[in-house]
């Protein structure tokens, strides 16, 4: 299959640009190109996910109706091209059955890439924690590669920069809320998993990313064992006892166990008791409305009787 090759200026293309602080000697001679998209290979480590919701799906009817109108963003790698922004536009393209987008091709250094994939990213909406979390790492470490800027310092850029400042640009959140993000990236899976599902708040998840891994482990052991997750003070004083090696699996249960503001009394009944009269299993949904309907049935039984008797 042949590659069709428009010649384009920097100015052709409106929805992508590399930092102010970056050199922009590589917007020369940039091509747009119908590639296959077998030669399109994703982003090393790309941290955004590409889920099939109601906007992707209507990503892939514009698609259907129009073809790919804004074209991706890739650099040579290898015997062919490394995506830098267009992952959406490749699959909704795989899941219609075309076989070939138009893509900006431009050279970029590995730190230009990371620093450009993540800029043409966070942009989007509904853009989930762990996203965010990984890829402002990951622009992290690339602003603190780039030529000129000292390696060993975790913050600054220079004289008068810094590196988390550069990363802040153009996200709408403060250097503060970047550094933040990135703590995130210190959670187990499972975790992350659980402030992606909004199961736990983002400020309490920052306190206890400072928690080791081990115990992170045990917290979510006690999370299991109470149903329930660690409010922001609890998330500091199990930071701060870690802090002070005196966090162990005691030490996580007390404070887990410990009432929350404005918490809801629960009934908790332990499933060894039930699990004779439940149909093997039974989903949490599915057996919380077979008991709601035993009680009330049960309760409108007391009531049948209680009238008989008073008759």
């Amino acid at each position: 299959m042949t590659e069709n090759t428009i010649k384009t200026t920097s100015t052709d293309i409106s929805d992508f640009s590399l930092s102010k602080n970056m050199e922009d000697n590589t917007m020369q001679n940039e091509q747009i190109k119908n590639l296959s998209l077998l030669k399109l290979a994703a982003f090393e480590n790309h941290p955004f996910r590409v889920t099939q919701d109601a906007d992707f799906q209507k990503l892939v009817d514009s698609i259907k109706g129009n073809g790919v109108l804004i074209p991706a963003i890739a650099r040579p790698k290898g015997d062919g091209y490394e995506l830098i922004a267009g992952h959406r536009r490749k699959f909704a393209c795989q899941i219609i059955g075309i076989e070939e987008m138009p893509v900006l091709v431009r050279e970029l250094t590995d730190e230009q890439a990371i620093i450009a994939m993540v800029d043409s990213n966070v942009q989007r909406e509904n853009i989930l924690p762990s996203e965010k979390a990984f890829a402002y790492k990951m622009k992290l470490e690339a602003v603190k590669r780039l030529p000129g800027r000292p390696r060993n310092n975790s913050s600054q850029v220079g004289t008068n920069f810094r590196a988390d400042v550069l990363v802040a640009e153009n996200t709408g959140e403060s250097r503060n809320q970047i550094q933040r993000y990135i703590r995130l990236t210190e959670l187990i899976p499972q975790l992350l998993q659980m402030v992606d599902d909004k199961k736990i708040a983002f400020n309490p998840a920052v306190e206890l990313s400072y928690l080791s891994k081990e115990q992170q482990k045990m917290l979510l052991s006690a999370m299991d064992a109470e149903q329930s997750s660690p409010s922001l003070s609890q998330a500091q004083k199990l930071k701060v006892l870690s802090g002070q090696e005196k966090l162990d699996e005691d030490a996580i249960m007390e404070v887990m166990c410990e009432p929350k503001a404005n918490q809801k009394e629960q009934v908790r009944i332990p499933y060894e008791k039930v699990k004779s009269i439940l149909k093997k299993d039974m989903q949490p949904k599915e057996l919380e409305d077979f008991i709601l309907k035993a009680v009330t049935r049960y309760q409108a039984y007391l009531n049948k009787q209680k009238t008989e008797q008073t008759r």
